[in-house]
């Protein structure tokens, strides 16, 4: 009897450790507990309807409710690689652009992305995406890496480029042709023509530009490191120094809607404000946001932030937003 019984608890024993170590399917995460307080978000979108919101391990999401909760998107072709730029070509047709050269398309409003194109041989970041009439698009990055689209993203050639393959990290214009790309050691190329020719223009400043804006088509700013902020009045023919009273810096920007300014973001969680013209308007110290990469202006009084923190911020989980009240 009592060797039965020692059978039944051996068997007993077996079956557990068994059930402990076999293999099971967890159940899947909430989509707002995903990676939600640890995740660096490197850029942000707003389009009509939502915010996307991108970031380090192929980071999408997308929120239909101001930031308040976020939903993740289906990812193609597998990887995990950071993702530093996006842009919406319309409503539905978005671009999105990151590490070893991975380029990202969404049809359908960013619910869901498909590969375009990657380079993970070469390694090397692409650090912006840029279109002015939602046809034609380019990426650009490291190591003075700009590719090239026809077709509103679905193809990718390579261009050469003026800068002796310093890094690209910011791109802007409008649809008179005038464009403007900054990047490493102060570069600062020109274009008059829709980005067919480049000029490179004389440096006047020694340090990385992390962006410029347009403002007009005469009036742009550019902004990178240590604080270093710079505005022309004449397509970058003169530049003038804008004091913003710190050395910490300046990675990302966002433009205000109804023509209320700019505001730009960076490190020590601070928010510089612009107005139409360019001139400082005000300086603002947060808490707690840690660095900021990117901004996007839900209305002239709305601002909402991300960066190092992610996208959501303090007990309920949501966007850091900083209301910017209008200057009289």
């Amino acid at each position: 009897m009592r060797q039965l019984t020692g059978y039944a608890m051996s068997a007993i024993v077996i079956a557990a450790v068994a059930f402990a170590f076999a293999p099971r399917q967890p159940a899947p995460l909430a989509v707002t507990q995903i990676l939600a307080d640890r995740v660096q978000v490197n850029a942000l979108l707003s389009t009509d309807d939502r915010l996307i919101a991108v970031g380090e391990r192929g980071t999408l999401l997308t929120s239909r409710d101001r930031g308040h909760s976020w939903q993740a998107s289906e990812v193609g072709g597998g990887r995990a690689a950071t993702l530093t730029g996006v842009i919406a070509l319309s409503p539905q047709v978005l671009v999105a652009v990151g590490h070893d050269g991975w380029i990202l398309r969404s049809q359908d409003g960013g619910q869901r992305w498909q590969e375009t194109h990657q380079d993970a041989s070469l390694g090397e970041p692409l650090l912006g995406v840029w279109s002015g009439d939602g046809q034609q698009v380019v990426a650009y990055g490291s190591y003075g890496k700009f590719l090239v689209s026809t077709d509103a993203g679905v193809h990718w050639t390579a261009r050469e480029m003026p800068g002796d393959g310093a890094h690209f990290n910011g791109l802007d214009g409008g649809s008179d042709g005038r464009q403007m790309l900054v990047g490493e050691q102060g570069l600062v190329l020109r274009s008059s023509d829709g980005g067919q020719q480049w000029q490179q223009l004389p440096s006047f400043y020694n340090g990385s530009l992390f962006g410029v804006v347009r403002l007009s088509a005469s009036r742009w700013v550019t902004y990178g490191m240590r604080g270093h902020v710079f505005t022309s009045g004449d397509f970058g023919e003169t530049w003038q120094r804008i004091d913003v009273g710190s050395d910490q810096p300046i990675y990302g920007h966002a433009r205000l809607p109804e023509d209320a300014g700019l505001v730009l973001v960076g490190a020590g969680s601070r928010l510089i404000r612009l107005d139409a013209q360019g001139n400082l308007v005000a300086i603002d110290q947060r808490q707690g946001l840690g660095t900021l990469t990117s901004a996007v202006g839900l209305n002239p009084r709305h601002l909402v932030v991300a960066g190092e923190r992610g996208v959501y911020q303090g007990a309920q989980q949501r966007l850091a937003s900083a209301s910017q009240e209008q200057q009289p």
